[in-house]
């Protein structure tokens, strides 16, 4: 017998197939070497870190409060108006004293910052209890 006659002892098998997935290779097709070949990998993306921090940064859930009242006061009356006008809010959104809120006319709350020598006649609008007994004392009325 000579060494080109020898014949292994055991038959040899097909490779075992290791991992799975990929394409029948053992690295299952997540490549070789790194942390992102471990078992149990759990590589976090960055950005996660940034929307997990959003809730806890200052003015996340801000809002605004609506602003549904225009207010207005007395000296502003006293230098616009003439004696004996009626105020309301068209007329005073006319005259440009108030502005539009969504499209639509405020409710106007008359304060009573400053002083009135004028008669008016105050309609649908709220009126402060000092501002009321200004415009009756300079001789007006709040309806």
């Amino acid at each position: 017998m000579q060494v080109h006659q020898l014949q292994p002892k055991h038959i040899s098998k097909d490779r075992k197939i290791v991992g799975r997935g990929g394409k029948k290779g053992t690295y299952s097709g997540k490549g070789n070497k790194g942390q992102a070949s471990r078992a149990g990998r759990k590589m976090v993306p960055i950005i996660r870190e940034l929307i997990k921090r959003y809730p806890k940064l200052k003015g996340y859930r801000r809002f605004e409060m609506q602003e549904t009242v225009a207010v207005v006061n007395l000296d502003i009356l006293e230098k616009h108006m003439k004696d004996e006008e009626t105020v309301n809010p068209e007329i005073l959104m006319q005259k440009g004293l108030v502005n539009s809120i969504k499209g639509k006319n405020p409710e106007v709350k008359i304060l009573a910052k400053g002083t009135l020598s004028k008669k008016i006649t105050v309609e649908n609008c709220k009126v402060s209890a000092k501002a009321r007994e200004a415009i009756e004392k300079a001789g007006g009325k709040v309806s």
